[in-house]
């Protein structure tokens, strides 16, 4: 259980927050709010749960924060609404489809000797809220990020976070995932997960292994994209930063995330601005499409299975594992297509003898589709792979800033993730604010560029 610490942490960050806003420059103040309070704030269980609204825990606990202390400091520049109407469309989806969720499933599911109640009105005032909440960090950096000292602020953010956090992951790779018991009091995830390889995977104030060595890999990308912008002592400095997180994502041992830096680092280290942004539109579309080449059969499991074997037998199990469970929650999904079964885990496939839960839901975006159904999927991951889209046309008329190709990669390379993963969090949320913002900027820059020149009148003379 936590202790009274970690409730004291929660409780604190508001005041912490609207410190660091009042301090610093609106673009940083969200950026660094952002950071800290998702990767030092304790996780969940940690939290407040009320009746009637969604549980405060440390991501809207950082989100209504962020959006707090944002309204009492930049007033007059936030703006909740995008300019793109796809956006606006998508935007409203997310946060509205829950209401037709609740009302098409009125009825409660039962499996054995397991009950699951119907949806109410009350949840779907939860559900609503919830969504919305979790959009605060994207509607918030769309405001406050979208020029190029953003981009770089916020480039420098991920590899200044990475380089501090890595101290503690390093704690715990020597001596085992332990900070989160002797801070908070209690430990968030199963220990034996955290056992690979014949040593630890740190986990420190996260919810799995796996959610750190992602974010070290964004870490990573981040330091590549700002080396490759420098010159000089600066540069190498840069440089020597991405080898050192490179290393200690390879301690985090996890093969994905290790699989997406050696990928992109050449990417971004040797291909144009262009090329960049069209391999992040590639990624991002595979990302969105995964579900109907899933349900369509078009995914080569098979040898994607034979793969993993030559790589490592437990890493071949582990994937299977994910190709069954997937393909069996996919077929209840289908019962409920268009707007899912709702919350309360009635997505999910349970013994009908004994009511025991027989499946897992890790990808994010079979928890979508089985929560909200195909409306919901494709809200999310819609809004998501949006600003990829928007930045690569701006990108391909000119009028993205340099180091936009590395962070629209940033984004679509978690998009992926969230297929084995439900690797969604606050810092997903920020950057593709960003590159929504960065896109409508660039958007009317090319705008401008496009119209035709305007006759100037000749300068007066004045003749003496």
């Amino acid at each position: 259980m936590p202790n009274a610490f970690a409730s004291l942490a929660l409780v604190l960050w508001p005041a912490i927050c609207v410190l660091i806003f009042v301090r610093l420059p609106p673009g940083r103040a969200l950026i660094a709010s952002v950071l800290i309070g998702y990767l030092f704030l304790p996780p969940s269980p940690a939290g407040f749960d009320f009746p009637l609204v969604p549980e405060l825990d440390k991501e809207s606990i950082l989100a209504l924060s962020a959006l707090f202390a944002g309204l009492m400091t930049c007033r007059g520049r936030i703006r909740l609404w995008p300019e793109s109407r796809a956006a606006q469309g998508l935007l409203a989806a997310f946060v509205l489809s829950p209401v037709l969720t609740v009302l098409t499933n009125p009825d409660p599911v039962i499996f054995g000797n397991v009950w699951l109640p119907g949806m109410r009105v009350h949840d779907m005032l939860g559900l609503v809220v919830a969504q919305a909440i979790a959009l605060l960090p994207f509607v918030l950096a769309r405001s406050l990020l979208g020029d190029a000292d953003d981009l770089r602020d916020l480039l420098a953010g991920f590899m200044l976070a990475g380089l501090v956090y890595s101290l503690p992951m390093l704690i715990e790779v020597r001596l085992s995932p332990q900070l989160n018991i002797w801070i908070y009091g209690f430990f968030q995830h199963s220990f034996d997960q955290m056992i690979r390889f014949g040593g630890y995977r740190p986990i420190v104030f996260l919810y799995h292994g796996l959610w750190v060595a992602f974010f070290m890999s964004t870490a990573v990308l981040a330091a590549v994209a700002l080396a490759r912008g420098a010159t000089g002592r600066r540069a190498l400095a840069l440089s020597v930063a991405a080898i050192y997180l490179l290393v200690v994502l390879v301690l985090c041992k996890s093969a994905a995330a290790l699989l997406y830096a050696m990928a992109l680092v050449p990417v971004i280290a040797v291909l144009g601005q262009r090329l960049q942004l069209s391999v992040a539109l590639l990624l991002a579309a595979l990302a969105v499409s995964y579900p109907l080449l899933k349900g369509g059969g078009a995914v080569p499991e098979q040898a994607l299975l034979s793969l993993a074997e030559r790589v490592d037998e437990n890493r071949a199990d582990s994937l299977e594992f994910r190709f069954d469970n997937e393909n069996a929650l996919l077929d209840r999904a289908s019962a409920k297509p268009l707007f899912g079964w709702g919350s309360w885990g009635r997505n999910l496939i349970y013994d009908p003898d004994t009511g025991r839960q027989v499946s897992v839901a890790d990808g994010e975006w079979i928890i979508a589709i089985g929560t909200f159904g195909w409306v919901g999927f494709l809200a999310e991951f819609g809004l998501l792979a949006l600003p990829v889209l928007l930045l690569w046309r701006a990108g391909m008329a000119g009028a993205a800033p340099a180091g936009a190709g590395a962070l629209a990669l940033m984004l679509a390379v978690n998009l992926v993730d969230m297929l084995p993963n439900a690797t969604i969090t606050p810092l997903t949320w920020l950057v593709a604010g960003a590159v929504l913002g960065l896109a409508e900027r660039a958007g009317r820059s090319a705008q401008r560029a496009a119209l035709p020149g305007r006759a100037r009148p000749e300068p007066l003379r004045t003749v003496l």
